[in-house]
Formats: structure tokens, C-alpha cells, sequence
């Protein structure tokens, strides 16, 4: 109703542009000097340190998530917990709570990574810890609907927050690496890149399960497992990088606080 009301032009209300021309003739926004260079080609953006370990671990991670994501409600309306079946509506629900978990898992691996500035050793062990919840919740999710509940959770926690935290704060860590020179474009190819390369494993995970789960749960089971093992040596490079670096901070604030300490006494 708003835009029958709208004045055609300024003169229809007293106000003239005239004195603003001058000034109006100047684009409004400049692009900057980063924007006048060209795009980052795909090729040059697999160089960057780190876009290829955290893409291929993005890979594994999100198979693995995605797998959970389709497969588990199947799973858990096919699997007696306590003895009974659940309905296809409780298990639907039940297996949501995988999702609440990830949402957890996301915002404490960003959590620690910013504590620690350490992006690979937060994902590489979220990926690691995976691996046994993995298990527990195979061997053990079947006793009782809550011990289901608390370790479907813990799962959802390790599977879904590296996944959380390489499309977020790692991919914008490394389009903005210092080795692009503040090339402002490098950002977008990176993120298309790493999440590109992450929907693939989503794609192929549940694309298998359909295949594997018509012979046993174990043997789906054993497939996020390697997978998940697979995602954090991925990392093993970035991961020996940081612990090295470290090693060489806490050596320089300790030759440093006890220089202090020899000039105070």
C-alpha cells in the first residue's frame, strides 16, 4: 500500500538533486584494489596449505554424517531397544536428537578451536573420538531408550562438529590465507571447493548404506568407522604442524618468563 503514496521525483515535493549532482556523478561504493584482481583458479586454490587435507576430510566426515542422517531412523525402528520395537514415527523422532547433538558438537569444536587456535587438532580429534561413540552406540544404544538417547547425542556431538567447523570458521581461515595476498575472491572458490568436495562424500554415503545394510548393521557400522578414522589422517600433516607450534610457543613464553624473572632478581 506504501508505494501508492511514493513521490515520482524530488521536485513533486520541494526537493531539488541539483546541488548533489556534483557529487552523485562519483560511484557510491568503490571496489577496492583486491577486487580488480582476477579470480582465483580452481587449480591454484587446491595449492593453498590446508584446502586439500580439510577438503578431503570433509569428505569422510560428511559421509559419515549423512549416512546417520538417512539410515538412522531405518536403523532405529529395525532394532529392538529393551526388547521392543519402536514405531516408525518414534524412531523418526529419536533420530533427531543425532541432529541436537551435532548443533552441540558445532558450537563446542568452534569453542575449543578459538581457545586453542588450533583448527586441524580440534577437528582431527573430534573425528578420532567418533570412532568409539561409533561403537558404544552400536553395542550398547540397544539396552535402553535413554542410554539410546545419551549416546546418540555424544555421537551426533564428534560426527557432526568437525563438519560444522570446517565449512565455517576452517574454510574462511583459508580463503583469507596469507599466501593470496588479500585477493578478496579467493574466499568463494575455496568455500565452493572444500563444501563441494564434502557433498560428494554425503552423496556416496548413503548411496552405500543401501548396498551394505542389506547384509548386516555391523557391516554399515564399520564404514563410518574407517571413514571417520580416514577423515582425521587427513589431517595428520596440519596436525603435527600445530602441536610443533606449540611446542615452540610454550618454549618462547618459558625462555621469556625466565628472562623476566633473572632481570627481576
Amino acid at each position: 500500500g506504501g508505494f501508492l503514496f511514493l513521490s515520482v521525483n524530488p521536485d513533486s515535493v520541494g526537493a531539488s538533486g541539483d546541488e548533489d549532482e556534483e557529487e552523485l556523478k562519483e560511484p557510491l561504493l568503490r571496489s577496492s584494489p583486491d577486487d580488480n584482481e582476477g579470480a582465483l583458479g580452481f587449480i591454484e586454490a587446491w595449492k593453498i596449505p590446508g584446502v586439500a587435507p580439510f577438503a578431503f576430510c570433509l569428505f569422510f566426515a560428511k559421509l559419515v554424517a549423512y549416512t546417520f542422517l538417512y539410515w538412522l531412523p531405518f536403523y532405529v525402528s529395525h532394532t529392538a531397544i529393551n526388547g521392543k520395537y519402536l514405531s516408525n514415527e518414534a524412531a523418526g523422532n529419536l533420530s533427531t536428537l543425532f541432529d541436537v547433538g551435532g548443533v552441540a558438537g558445532g558450537i563446542f569444536a568452534g569453542h575449543i578451536s578459538d581457545r586453542l587456535h588450533a583448527r586441524a587438532i580440534t577437528v582431527a580429534s573430534f573425528m578420532y573420538y567418533a570412532i568409539p561413540a561409533l561403537l558404544c552406540y552400536r553395542n550398547c544404544g540397544h539396552t535402553s531408550v535413554t542410554v539410546n538417547i545419551v549416546l546418540m547425542l555424544v555421537t551426533g556431538e564428534f560426527v557432526n562438529g568437525p563438519y560444522a567447523l570446517i565449512t565455517t570458521a576452517v574454510s574462511a581461515d583459508l580463503g583469507t590465507h596469507s599466501s593470496l595476498k588479500g585477493n578478496s575472491r579467493a574466499l568463494a572458490t575455496v568455500n565452493a571447493i572444500i563444501d563441494g568436495t564434502g557433498s560428494v562424500g554425503a552423496a556416496i554415503g548413503p548411496f552405500l548404506t543401501g548396498y551394505i545394510s542389506a547384509k548386516s548393521w555391523n557391516a554399515v557400522f564399520k564404514m563410518p568407522v574407517a571413514a571417520a578414522l580416514v577423515a582425521g589422517l587427513c589431517l595428520t600433516k596440519l596436525v603435527l604442524d600445530e602441536v610443533r607450534e606449540k611446542i615452540q610457543e610454550s618454549r618462547s613464553h618459558t625462555v621469556a618468563g625466565q628472562f623476566i624473572f633473572s632481570a627481576c632478581t
